[in-house]
């Protein structure tokens, strides 16, 4: 559950922060578990909205309203990394977003939630969330392609 909590988290003692506050809340309520679905679901779920509520009760307003930005990059389009490109990598790349294109960005990409959700859960609207998906895509892609660069250089 850390690596879940250090995608949502500025840097490690964040995450700890995160971790520690989100396992408070699964001994909390351990009791509503049902048994319906998994159990490490469960717990993840309790660890993303925990890492949310952090930030929202820290940050009030960390999306970007930059809507002059141009994006060239289609919503279904595929970004394919080479193999050259480790995990950590991609990790931190993806740590070095703002936090509004992060959160959205681990929502959508990696818990799997749709924009509809994503922007229940962050109050948002849903076009906020797609477009901070499409601004994050668009930096990832450039953090990517600049740092494969300063390898071969």
């Amino acid at each position: 559950m850390y690596g879940v909590c250090l995608r949502y988290a500025r840097n490690c003692d964040d995450a700890k922060d995160i971790l520690h506050d989100g396992f408070i809340k699964v001994f909390s309520y351990i009791a509503d578990f049902k048994g319906e679905g998994s159990f490490e679901g469960w717990i993840r779920k309790i660890m993303v909205r925990t890492a949310i509520n952090v930030y929202r009760r820290h940050n009030s307003r960390w999306f970007s309203m930059d809507e002059d930005i141009n994006i060239n990059i289609n919503e279904t389009e595929e970004v394919t990394i080479e193999d050259s490109l480790s995990y950590d990598e991609l990790i931190k790349h993806i740590n070095s977003l703002p936090d509004g294109y992060r959160m959205v960005f681990n929502l959508y990409v990696i818990e799997g939630y749709k924009h509809h959700e994503i922007a229940e859960m962050l109050g948002i609207s849903e076009s906020t969330s797609k477009t901070q998906l499409l601004k994050a895509r668009k930096m990832l892609m450039k953090k990517i392609g600049a740092s494969k660069y300063e390898k071969v250089y």
